[in-house]
């Protein structure tokens, strides 16, 4: 009844209850009735105690700095045969090596590995060092690996100089352990190598022209990764015999400089 208002049909049915035939009387629309605005109550403010952040995942990283300032005064404790890995033996530990003005490789391992434990720390990586001086004698070899495997480090860095007494030898080189033993010493240890290859070359660093290949060099007689099973590497920073290359080692913007790298690349093997 497209057009007619309910009066109009009431008119109609009315009309029709007279005498008379009935009368259909159209009638204007009504003006529509006015809305009305309701108050509509707002809910209660409900307060929200935010979560806490979800707690990083703790990270362990192994730094072994070779060798120890003792080891020199031990020759009976440091030369006594100990496990190597994949059926060998080899001595406890050695003395190192030196610069040629008498720096020891053993104080550069230290002083830069404290220097990337800092920087790890401080990116909430926890640090485990596999001697706590430079004055002590080893531990032995098998030892030290040993202390990886417990802490269930992501990664095992050994931080080394070499003492190549080849002319011209100089350059940095990355050990990685080859053939691999276990499911540890492959792709991820290789990985690891890779990165802190990569790492020391961005950071302005030669890779080695004396050994290895473009800063890698697998290795199957190093105790420390053949009985890793953790990602595990050993990072031989330069060369100590090699008059300019021994400059770097020895001086502290060198050693910043080396710390900076290894740390640097650490931290992209972990995500940290």
């Amino acid at each position: 009844m497209r057009g007619w208002t309910a009066v109009a049909v009431i008119g109609l049915v009315l009309a029709g209850c007279g005498t008379g035939a009935p009368v259909a009387t159209r009638t204007p629309l009504l003006d529509p009735i006015p809305s009305v605005a309701f108050p509509v109550s707002s809910p209660a403010p409900t307060t929200t105690t935010p979560s806490p952040a979800p707690s990083r995942e703790e990270v362990v990283v192994v730094l072994n700095p070779g060798h120890n300032g003792g080891n020199a005064a031990a020759p009976e404790e440091i030369g006594a045969q100990v496990p190597a890995g994949g059926g060998q033996v080899k001595a406890c530990d050695t003395t190192g090596t030196e610069t040629n003005a008498g720096y020891p490789e053993h104080a550069f391992n230290w002083d830069v590995a404290q220097r990337v434990r800092a920087a790890l720390t401080a990116k909430d990586v926890t640090v485990v060092l596999t001697r706590d001086n430079d004055t002590g004698v080893g531990p032995c070899v098998d030892v030290r690996t040993d202390i990886g495997n417990r802490a269930n480090a992501a990664a095992v860095v050994s931080i080394h100089a070499d003492g190549s007494e080849a002319a011209g030898a100089n350059g940095f080189h990355v050990a990685y352990p080859d053939p691999a033993l276990n499911e540890a010493q492959g792709e991820p240890s290789l990985k690891l190598a890779t990165v802190l290859r990569d790492g020391m070359a961005r950071a302005g660093f030669s890779p080695a022209n004396y050994i290895g290949s473009d800063g890698l060099d697998g290795r199957d007689d190093l105790a420390g990764l053949s009985l890793s099973e953790r990602p595990a590497v050993f990072v031989e920073c330069g060369n100590m015999r090699d008059a300019t290359e021994a400059a770097v080692l020895s001086s502290e913007n060198g050693k910043q400089r080396y710390a900076d790298a290894i740390a640097a690349s650490i931290l992209a093997y972990v995500a940290r």
